[in-house]
């Protein structure tokens, strides 16, 4: 089935990040979109607003008409579905055309000059960032984000004036082998994603494999001291980056007064007092990544900097809800433990004089399994830890495996306590007159009480 030759798509886990930002293109190129996802949410909200048909009961009664054809119907997938979903079985039983969603988006980049950031952690942000320097600049770009882009309120941007596409590449599942970058960026290698990979040399082997994607006149951009040995083709050029050395990196690193400024060195050029658009320290290095791309690309020196000054950030990417003197209340989608360590420290960096309590809810019972005494390390870098419920996502449970592993492992000098997912905003209530600096940190579903949180700590 060729693209062009279809009339609707069909998406089972529409709401997923991912996922949403292709029903968003097809919705774009004129296609009848349809879907299921197990909850709502206010980004299935804005789909359905968008012209998306979604709905959330497994129910093969609810698929639209127009979806029904499999000669004119391409279904997209999330490897989270269930095998045995009612929905997945009747496009499987019926012939049609099924592929996962990245499969998909490595058809629709084909042919185009693919700006990819892959790693463990910082990938949604550096293509977020990268992909709004090239997009206001001269250069411009369309982009598939792993984020909701508050420069541009969604995480697909379209153009009609640049063959360059910024792709957020997951390693989950293997996905970002189906991609052909142009330029590839890693930002990170930490072992993750267990359930899948098995073993850490599994892991960096499915990096080493994404090299090989690159294209014999592309690029790749790899952070310094990754275990990840590069097999590029002939011709391809190979850069190192970090926060002070590697080929591109900065000088002059000034922080303070909330906000951090430096100098960005390339091989080609020096831009000083480049200004942080969300001052987080781990954004040092995720905006170096971001400008050696935007560079590369044919952004000016001018329009890097004010980019860079310019750049609201991700939704859930370190996003300030409240942010007064006595009151801060922060979401982060950190879920690793390198994530979360990247977090307290710049956290507590900006808030050296104040009482940082978090509010952590684990992700995966298997990723618990795996880095519960790493996670309990890095949560104890909080003043305050509360330990929320594991958010199964796609998992069944695993005996033994609850919150719990990691409160019992936490530094003896932290405070701590545990509380269940339906009290969470009671436990908020209950503490916020003593909050100084909240954290909202997971991939779970806290951040559907963010609104309510808010509230609570602002009528306190």
């Amino acid at each position: 089935m060729e693209l062009k030759d279809i009339k609707s798509v069909y998406f089972l886990g529409a709401g997923g990040i991912g996922m949403s930002a292709l029903v968003r293109y097809f919705l774009n190129e004129g296609k009848f979109v349809g879907g299921y996802d197990r909850t709502p949410s206010e980004l299935t909200d804005k789909l359905i607003e968008e012209g998306a048909v979604l709905h959330f009961e497994e129910n093969t009664d609810l698929v639209p008409a127009e979806c029904k054809n499999p000669k004119s119907t391409l279904v997209v997938y999330t490897p989270a579905i269930p095998s045995d979903h009612k929905e997945w079985s009747l496009f499987k039983d019926g012939d049609f055309v099924i592929k996962k969603r990245a499969e998909v988006l490595g058809i629709i980049t084909k042919g185009k000059r693919g700006v990819c950031a892959a790693g463990t952690h910082g990938k949604t942000t550096t293509s977020t960032m990268t992909a709004h320097l090239l997009h206001s600049s001269n250069v411009d770009c369309a982009a598939f984000l792993g984020g909701i882009s508050k420069n541009y309120k969604s995480n697909l941007i379209t153009t009609d004036k640049s063959d360059l596409v910024v792709i957020e590449a997951d390693e989950y599942d293997r996905s970002f082998l189906h991609l052909q970058p142009y330029i590839a960026t890693i930002t990170s290698a930490d072992p993750d994603h267990l359930d899948i990979y098995g073993n850490k040399g599994n892991y960096l082997e499915a990096f080493a494999q994404f090299t090989e994607r690159v294209r014999e006149d592309g690029y790749l951009i790899i952070h310094e001291g990754l275990e990840v040995k590069p097999r590029t083709k002939p011709g391809v050029k190979t850069y190192t980056y970090g926060r002070e050395t590697g080929d591109f990196h900065a000088k002059n690193i000034r922080i303070g007064g909330g906000t951090i400024i430096f100098d960005y060195v390339s091989p080609w050029q020096r831009i000083d007092d480049i200004e942080l658009g969300v001052p987080m320290s781990i954004n040092i290095e995720n905006g170096i990544a971001s400008m050696a791309m935007a560079e590369i690309c044919g952004a000016t020196a001018g329009e890097i900097k004010d980019g860079m000054k310019s750049f609201a950030g991700a939704e859930r990417r370190f996003d300030f809800h409240i942010k007064e003197e006595n009151l801060v209340l922060i979401s982060d989608y950190a879920h690793h433990p390198d994530e979360v360590r990247a977090c307290a420290k710049s956290i507590k960096e900006l808030y050296s004089d104040k009482k940082v309590t978090v509010l952590f809810q684990p992700h995966l019972f298997s990723r618990t399994a795996d880095f519960y005494k790493e996670f309990a390390q890095t949560l104890s870098l909080f003043d305050k830890v509360i330990l929320v419920d594991i958010y199964p996502a796609r998992e069944k449970p695993i005996p033994g495996v609850t919150s719990k592993l990691i409160y019992d492992h936490l530094d003896a000098g932290v405070e701590k306590s545990m509380c269940s997912r339906a009290d969470v905003l009671n436990i908020v209530e209950k503490e916020k007159n003593n909050i100084e600096v909240l954290v909202s940190l997971g991939a779970g579903d806290l951040e559907n009480d963010i609104a309510q949180m808010k509230q609570i700590l602002k009528n306190r």
